[in-house]
């Protein structure tokens, strides 16, 4: 082994040195096992009816070893290699997924925003069981990629099973291949104060570029309460999710890791330094949010920084540990659990919202306008009737939106 990459890659990775001093001594059954697994290489060399080079059956070997561990540990060949370093830069090829293979079969954790797969109404938990007309079974995480992935521009039918009412239902969806290009930190300002923001992805950036998307809004005028959305985030860099809670936080305890070897377990405190400590917060989660969203959405909510608005989390709560072998090969190993500032642990859990509010369209008793309108004039003197128009379509159509931002207008006049 010769070391680990010097960047945080995946969710939940963490990076460490790899000491080849360390070494143990393999017991007997150890032993056996591997005189065993020596004689069977060599009869596969020698009389397999075709021939197959060495790299190609070791690497079907270390296959086999992960194959058993959980579905997030695995052997990563130099593509794989590079296209996890794209990920987390913000711009690569593809669908528009970030996906896991559960079983066998592939499981969509979350469509990426504004990618072929989001415009094409790919959702999370998802299930993809066709591609292009043939099934797709008992397939790798790794083979999933090289299934999807294709030339930019070239069509693909995907048949999907999707749990709607109880009963599984078949989908097919057509899109486009395309470069997808991931946008971290998106903001806005909605009436009377309150800020939106939204992280699609955590990468390398996201924390300077929050800190600058709050300055932005902070500019205009004092924040009273903001929205942080982090619905059909799949997670991203783990220092990203620290720097995101980091800036909401004055003190204590953000996450820490615990796993077999001392090096895995590790505490993650708030620093004083805050870029937004007193307004009131909502963070909308989904069943889309994984890894480094529940990160953040599992901190403030056990700081009683946020309330929690939408459905449970995906409930990844592993930590993997990307180590470099040789020839640009790695390791992605599964080396620890993380735990909220609580203690608990969301792994296949998830993380419940504090108020559960169920996606799709809003129910409004009454105009929005009309409403607002009996309110201090704000609105009426600030927004035209198209931006009016524009706002009701926004929150109408989005009905964990509309929750949040009436949670906060309401804290906000019974504040006055």
């Amino acid at each position: 082994m010769s070391g680990l990459f010097t960047t945080a890659l995946l969710c939940g990775a963490q990076i460490s040195y790899a000491d080849d001093s360390v070494s143990s001594v393999p017991d007997v059954d150890s032993l056996d096992a591997l005189q065993a697994f020596i004689e069977v290489y060599e009869q596969i060399k020698l009389e397999y009816v075709e021939e197959i080079d060495d790299q190609t059956l070791l690497n079907h070997a270390i296959d086999g070893m992960l194959s058993k561990l959980d579905p997030h540990s695995g052997y990563l060949e130099p593509r794989d290699v590079s296209d996890l370093r794209d990920s987390t830069s913000g711009s690569f090829g593809g669908i528009g997924i970030e996906m896991d293979v559960v079983n066998g079969l592939i499981e969509v954790i979350s469509p990426i925003d504004d990618s072929p797969a989001a415009r094409a109404g790919v959702k999370p938990k998802d299930i993809i069981v066709q591609v292009d007309g043939e099934n797709v079974r008992n397939i790798t995480l790794r083979e999933a990629i090289e299934l999807l992935r294709g030339p930019i521009g070239e069509a693909v039918e995907l048949g999907i099973l999707r749990e709607e009412d109880g009963r599984a239902v078949e989908l097919t969806v057509n899109l486009e291949r395309a470069i997808i290009r991931v946008t971290s930190v998106q903001h806005d300002r909605l009436p009377n104060d309150i800020g939106y923001l939204r992280i699609a992805q955590f990468q390398s950036r996201t924390g300077a570029d929050l800190i600058k998307a709050i300055t932005q809004l902070e500019s205009e005028a004092p924040l009273a309460g903001l929205i942080l959305d982090l619905r059909n985030n799949p997670g991203g860099v783990l220092s990203a999710a620290i720097d995101v809670a980091d800036a909401f936080l004055t003190d204590g305890l953000i996450v820490s890791t615990r796993g077999r070897d001392e090096f895995a377990t590790i505490e993650y405190e708030a620093n004083a330094e805050t870029a937004l400590p007193d307004p009131p917060m909502v963070v909308l989660i989904n069943g889309g949010s994984a890894s480094a969203a529940e990160i953040v959405a599992g901190a403030l909510a056990d700081h009683d920084r946020a309330v929690l608005i939408g459905t449970p989390t995906f409930g990844k709560g592993s930590v993997q540990t990307i180590a470099s072998l040789e020839n640009n090969y790695a390791l992605k190993l599964t080396t620890a659990l993380y735990y909220t500032p609580s203690g608990r642990s969301i792994q296949a859990t998830g993380i419940p919202p504090t108020i559960q509010v169920s996606e799709g369209d809003a129910v409004i008793e009454s105009d929005l306008r009309t409403r607002e309108a009996d309110l201090p004039k704000h609105l009426e003197n600030n927004m035209t009737v198209e931006e009016m128009d524009a706002l009701e379509d926004r929150l109408t159509a989005d009905n964990q939106l509309l929750h949040a931002y009436n949670l906060l207008r309401g804290a906000q006049l019974l504040n006055r």
